[in-house]
Order: structure tokens, then C-alpha cells, then sequence
């Protein structure tokens, strides 16, 4: 099957439906529906269940408790130079490099706007105008919770309505406008950098997007943008501490002001992403 019919498939079918439905699956407390599916999961992804807390697979309440499981102390150790900016997540690099005059680079042949991504507000996407971008991939196997890559002091929270079409890099390289036009949360905080952005970005059968400080943001998905405001130290949280979790996988965005940061040597596209290594350092 080409890839142009495999994506075409998802223009077709119940986005948020299935979405909706999957998440239900996903939460539910009977013991055969749980057990078989993480079991399952646990073999077809290939799942490293040696550095979760919780190392069996029966111990988990839901398949979304097992799906955003927490990992064993130790396991994931914060880069402890002053000067690093560290992997929000674990997963993949998808893309990275500069923001062009707020074009941010999707896959070969597709750009996005920073503004569009951010919401639709140009004066929240003028900072990033010619910044820095980040764009990381996880993938099922993966640990699903987010964390900070850098300290920062949260401003605004944006969720912005959108489609739920897969963010896989197949999906990436056959949709256009695809992080900006799917379903998704916007971060804003102030960092000793400036502003910078984390975008969590929503999927097909993407259950929930929560965040620590608000709990679950989306589902219900609404048909409006709306935005939260904070005030200053109400919600602070330090690198390395945990920000957010997706149920049932996606994507995170990070936007950062131009003459910022320096990109680690090694980061390129489909390079591996641990969250607590550097990404990148300050300039």
C-alpha cells in the first residue's frame, strides 16, 4: 500500500470519535480487558518494563496507569551542568533547527507557522520569530510523562481545537500543517532564556492531555480556544520536573527565543532523546 493511501485513511475515519472511545478502553478497571491489552501492548512495542516502578505488568489499575507509568528512581538522572537544557521526554527527534522568519520545518516539502502552532496569536509567536525549534517524537514504547527542560515560571496555557491525525513520521511527511492543524496544548513560560514555548501536541487515539498543575485538559475537546492566565509564581517548577503526560502517545514541540541555545552535537532527525541528557546548552 503506498504511503498516500495510508494516510489517506485518517481523513476518513472518526478522528475524535475513535479517540473517545479508545480512552474509555483505556480506563478501564476490568481485569481481563487490562490485563490482555497491556500485555499485549507490553510484546508488540517492545516495552523496557526493567526500569518502571512498577515492573508487572498485572500491577497496573488501567491500561492509562500502566501507559503513563512511572520509571524506577535513578533511571532517568538530570544533566546536572548549570548550562545544559535537557530531553523533555523520551522518544525521537522528528526535526530541529531555526524558526525562519516564523516558518518552523515540518518533514521535506511542509512548513508550518509558529503563530498558527501557538494558537493563531501573533504577538505570543514574535519572540520565537527567527528562534530555535525542537520537535520530539514518542513512540508507544516509550515513557509518557513530559518534564521541564529548563527552569521556568508558567504564564499561559492555551488548547487549541483541532483534528487528531497520527503524528508518526510517515504521517509528518504526507500532511500538511500537521502539528499546527492537530489538536493541542501550548505551554508559555518565562525562563532565564526569555519566553519558551512547550506544545503538546494531540494524536489519533490520544486518550487525554494533562498537565500537573491543571490535571486533564482535553478530553472534552472544545469547539473555541481557550486560555488560561498565571500569575507570577503560581506555578514554578525546576529542570527535570515533571510538567505533563499523554495518554496513549504524540508528539512535543519546544519553541525557544533566537541566540538562545546551541543545539547538542548528535541532534539531528531520528536521533534517540533521553529525557534528563542535554538537548542543548545556552548560549
Amino acid at each position: 500500500m503506498s504511503d498516500t493511501l495510508k494516510v489517506l485513511g485518517q481523513y476518513l475515519i472518526p478522528q475524535h470519535g475513535i479517540s473517545l472511545l479508545m480512552g474509555k478502553i483505556a480506563d478501564s478497571e476490568n481485569t481481563t480487558i487490562k490485563n490482555t491489552f497491556i500485555k499485549w501492548f507490553i510484546k508488540k512495542y517492545g516495552v523496557d518494563m526493567s526500569i518502571a516502578e512498577r515492573e508487572n505488568p498485572e500491577d497496573y489499575k488501567t491500561f492509562n496507569d500502566f501507559f503513563t507509568r512511572s520509571l524506577k528512581p535513578d533511571v532517568r538522572p538530570i544533566y546536572s551542568d548549570k548550562n545544559s537544557i535537557v530531553h523533555p521526554a523520551d522518544g525521537a527527534v522528528s526535526q530541529l533547527g531555526k524558526i525562519d522568519n516564523g516558518s518552523i520545518f515540518q518533514a521535506k516539502g511542509h512548513t508550518y507557522s509558529a503563530k498558527t502552532l501557538l494558537g493563531g496569536d501573533a504577538e505570543l509567536a514574535k519572540p520565537f520569530q527567527n528562534g530555535e525549534f525542537a520537535t520530539v517524537y514518542l513512540a508507544p514504547k516509550d515513557y509518557h510523562r513530559l518534564h521541564m527542560p529548563i527552569d521556568g515560571e508558567l504564564t499561559q496555557m492555551i488548547h487549541v481545537p483541532g483534528k487528531l491525525f497520527s503524528v508518526n513520521p510517515l504521517t509528518a511527511r504526507n500532511v500538511p500543517n500537521l502539528f499546527a492543524r492537530n489538536e493541542r496544548v501550548v505551554t508559555l513560560f518565562n525562563t532565564e532564556l526569555g519566553p519558551m514555548a512547550m506544545v503538546l501536541v494531540g494524536a489519533t487515539i490520544v486518550g487525554s492531555v494533562e498537565t500537573v498543575w491543571h490535571g486533564t485538559i482535553t478530553p472534552p475537546t472544545r469547539k473555541q480556544v481557550q486560555n488560561w492566565n498565571y500569575k507570577q509564581g503560581e506555578v514554578s517548577l525546576k529542570k527535570g520536573e515533571e510538567m505533563g503526560r499523554f495518554k496513549l502517545g504524540s508528539t512535543i514541540i519546544l519553541l525557544f527565543p533566537k541566540d538562545t541555545v546551541e543545539w547538542e552535537k548528535g541532534m539531528k532527525p531520528y536521533a534517540r532523546t533521553i529525557m534528563g541528557e542535554a538537548i542543548a546548552y545556552k548560549k
